[in-house]
């Protein structure tokens, strides 16, 4: 991030001599800190955020630790221009940016900018103007007057609003009250964005399993110090109100807590949940907030007006004034991976800051990855089991539908059973949920007559049909032309087909076959954040028969009329050559078909496939998840891949293919020759093409043991200096393959 001008902070005077000269780390892809002299008058500590010169540009930067190196006199370097008026980045946050910075081989300037993303945050929030009553009654007391003066004759100050909500009356009455002198104007404090949670508000009364697990992360956090456990339970298990008890201990010892969520824009429920809990709701963090409300929280969680925030992953670089405890929620999530910049997964990073903080972390999932399982199994984490629904409510009866047995009829994509279940749920006026993880209408759309295949002129997938809104567009890059009527390769009309289905077409047929049902999709292409939190409010309130989704609806919502829940292709994601696609697989099909009957009733889910006897296909409709992590288990040790082994993945890029695979080859031939490390590729990645740049993919495997950052590290030293449109990405354990 960086500031073209000075406007934003006012006007700015010639800083004075410098007296002596500190590191300065700036917001962007430097290797280090710069040094920066400080004037006389100015005191900075690390930490401090100040603004400095930076070429013609002013950006913000922070006071790192260290020494300034001393090459320069102080005098002769650039001042630091302005020191903000709020609290530093403490020691535990700048050694977690450096740590994050040297694991993910990014420059650590990169990483403080996810700390510094607000700049408006920096200074105080102005005062707001109030009013005090001076005990002058005016000239005239009408009723309205006497309602305002009996409420403000309490000696504390109000705003003009306020205090006209508070009695009942429009402003004017304030006004013509103010013009008599009967008020004083006074500056107040900005109001807390939330109020202050209450731990005994209304805790919940555990029992049996949920109770001993509570205690247990209790017994952590009274302790003090480092500790890390795993929450495995099964949907509907009470995991939520267990890590509640430890967010009221936390609460209770006058310390901050931070819960991340892979969705927390979409998941209100949650919110309520916290609200009916502890009195308020949390702080939010996310992208979709608004710019004001982000800097109200940045501020008020750096000066502990905030308690407890849930947020996304970028949550976790906020500057907490005292963070005592860290929840993942969904821990096994891939949202929790950020691919953009700076690669890291919030999850092991909250570990990470957990640990250089001396607090306890809780990671929270129905299907853990098979990394904090292993973490678990091994004793490094503290395995928390809850295997019953709370309050005993039943498991859904889960069975397969063999789609070679039972097909669905010509151009159609749901098996006959899949049918006859959706119609026996309606009668009951109860709610079907169809999964399928796919947007759009259909995947492909080609030409009967010369087989010509609509894709994206920008990169190397097919373009999808978007049938609601009249478009075929590309998922990687947001390309979109409207759905052709003719062949552009032959010119024949009318021959064009859908090949495969999307949600969209999963609805038209549903509709079909059930017409008066009220049918609702469920897409992130559907609409905003604010559409889909409405949406998912309706099916919480039983306003929709069937709900067509996608990975949305795995998202951890409760839906307390659902009984049925229906995978429409449970083979999708096996379909490729990812090492966790097994792993991926069972996660999303077990989160999905646990949306059923959270709320006692009897409920089902139903699987097509046309693999019956796949693991992944047995494990779910058996129950036995530790039966599936233990072959996965076995099958990564033997492989050696992570949680045994290490994997990064470099990504080469060009605008045209020669300059990608040249700079891809030199980089594999300055790679040091260690024992334990090997590298594949390069190789065109699985999406060779993505907005006009070629892309090469080098996959490097190494030991559990292995120093792979240092062996990367040295890559790129000894490679090929990027130039002209070349840029290699390094993204260190990496979760996608494409």
């Amino acid at each position: 991030m960086s500031l073209e001008s000075s406007d934003l902070f006012g006007p700015l005077t010639k800083a004075p001599p410098a007296t002596h000269a500190v590191p300065v780390l700036v917001p962007m892809p430097a290797p280090g800190p710069y040094s920066y002299g400080v004037p006389a008058g100015m005191t900075v500590a690390p930490g401090s955020i100040v603004q400095v010169p930076l070429g013609p540009r002013k950006v913000i930067g922070v006071v790192w630790d260290g020494e300034d190196g001393g090459k320069v006199e102080a005098a002769k370097l650039r001042p630091i221009e302005k020191l903000f008026d709020c609290p530093p980045l403490d020691d535990a946050m700048r050694r977690f940016i450096d740590w994050v910075a040297a694991y993910t081989l990014s420059p650590p300037g990169l990483v403080a900018r996810m700390a510094l993303r607000t700049p408006a945050a920096f200074d105080p929030e102005p005062m707001i103007e109030g009013l005090r009553y001076l005990g002058h009654e005016p000239d005239k007391l009408t009723p309205a007057r006497r309602k305002v003066l009996e409420l403000a004759g309490d000696g504390l100050s109000w705003t003009k609003s306020g205090l006209a909500h508070a009695a009942g009356v429009s402003t004017s009455v304030i006004d013509g009250l103010a013009k008599q002198g009967t008020f004083e104007t006074v500056f107040l404090p900005p109001p807390p964005l939330v109020a202050k949670p209450d731990p005994d508000y209304a805790p919940h009364r555990l029992a049996g399993p949920q109770e001993d697990a509570a205690d247990v992360i209790l017994d952590d956090i009274k302790a003090g110090g480092f500790s890390v456990s795993l929450i495995d339970g099964v949907t509907g298990s009470g995991k939520t109100e267990v890590y509640f008890e430890a967010i009221a201990e936390t609460l209770k010892q006058g310390r901050q807590a931070l819960i991340l969520l892979p969705e927390i824009a979409l998941t209100t429920a949650f919110l309520e949940r916290f609200q009916d809990r502890f009195g308020a709701k949390p702080g939010e963090w996310h992208s979709d907030l608004a710019t004001k409300t982000r800097e109200k929280v940045w501020r008020q969680t750096a000066t502990g007006d905030i308690r407890v925030v849930a947020g996304a992953r970028s949550a976790l670089f906020l500057p907490f004034e005292d963070l005592g405890l860290i929840i993942v929620d969904e821990e096994h999530d891939p949202a929790f991976k950020q691919e953009d910049r700076v690669f890291y997964n919030a999850r092991d990073m909250a570990v990470v800051r957990a640990h250089i903080a001396k607090i306890p972390v809780v990671l929270v999932s129905a299907t853990p990855s098979v990394e904090s399982q292993v973490n678990s199994y091994s004793g490094r984490y503290k395995r928390i089991h809850l295997p019953t629904r709370f309050a005993d409510a039943a498991m859904p009866d889960l069975h397969l539908i063999d789609m070679r047995r039972h097909p669905p009829e010509k151009g159609g994509f749901l098996s006959p059973l899949m049918l006859r279940a959706i119609a026996k749920t309606l009668e009951k006026k109860e709610q079907s949920l169809l999964f399928l993880n796919r947007r759009g209408y259909a995947p492909l759309t080609l030409c009967r007559v010369c087989g010509h295949r609509f894709q994206c002129p920008q990169c190397s997938s097919w373009l999808v049909e978007h049938r609601f809104r009249g478009q075929i567009q590309c998922h990687q890059c947001g390309y979109a032309e409207p759905t052709p009527q003719a062949c552009p390769e032959c010119g024949t009309l009318d021959h064009l087909v859908a090949c495969g289905p999307g949600v969209e077409r999963i609805a038209e047929e549903v509709e079909k076959h059930f017409p008066d049902a009220r049918t609702l999709v469920l897409s992130s292409d559907m609409g905003g954040v604010k559409r889909l939190r409405l949406e998912l409010e309706a099916i919480a309130k039983g306003e929709a028969d069937i709900i067509i989704g996608t990975q949305l609806v795995a998202k951890g919502h409760n839906f307390p009329l659902m009984t049925l829940v229906g995978i429409v292709d449970a083979d999708i994601g096996l379909a490729n050559g990812d090492p966790r696609a097994a792993e991926r697989t069972f996660q999303l099909l077990s989160q999905v078909t646990g949306r059923a009957g959270r709320t006692g009733l009897k409920s089902h889910g139903l699987l097509q496939t046309y693999q019956p006897q796949h693991p992944v296909m047995m494990a779910i409709v058996s129950g036995d998840a530790g039966a599936f992590y233990e072959r996965e288990i076995t099958e990564r040790e033997r492989a050696v891949l992570p949680p045994y082994g290490r994997l990064v993945s470099m990504i080469v890029s060009a605008d045209n293919r020669v300059d990608a695979e040249t700079h891809a080859r030199q980089l594999r031939m300055a790679a040091p020759a260690v024992s334990g490390i090997a590298i594949l590729g390069p190789a065109e990645a699985p999406l060779a093409l993505i907005r006009g740049r070629h892309r090469f993919r080098l996959l490097i495997h190494g030991r559990k043991t292995s120093d792979m950052q240092a062996f990367v590290r040295t890559m790129l030293e000894r490679g090929p200096k990027t130039a002209r449109s070349i840029q290699v990405q390094v993204d260190v354990d990496p979760q996608s393959f494409l």
